[in-house]
């Protein structure tokens, strides 16, 4: 496996029940800005079918750089760090590498 190249990070969220609506307009702020930084390749958020399921936040980035670069910008430290992180009742983070098998 490389040591270098694209990241992918899988982010599962469970929010607090009464916290979706707000969670969801901060995560679309947060994907605004994320989506402008320069090592940014991709940003989707998907929401479980069933009830209470809850999200799952999908991010590219080109290297490793890039994702240190994002977890120490401003606006990832005010939205997700100050604001999402205190709605969720869970989470669970994956960095992921493509591999050629």
């Amino acid at each position: 496996m490389s040591a270098s190249g694209p990241i992918t990070t899988v982010a599962h969220w469970q929010v607090h029940p009464t916290a979706l609506g707000s969670v969801l307009s901060l995560v679309a702020q947060l994907r605004l800005r994320t989506l402008e930084e320069p090592g940014c390749l991709g940003y989707e958020v998907f929401q479980a079918v069933d009830p209470g399921g809850g999200l799952l936040v999908l991010e590219r980035y080109r290297d490793q750089s890039a994702v240190e670069a994002h977890r120490t910008a401003q606006h990832y430290q005010a939205i997700a760090v100050q604001q999402i992180l205190p709605l969720l009742s869970g989470r669970q983070v994956e960095l992921l590498r493509a591999i050629d098998p």
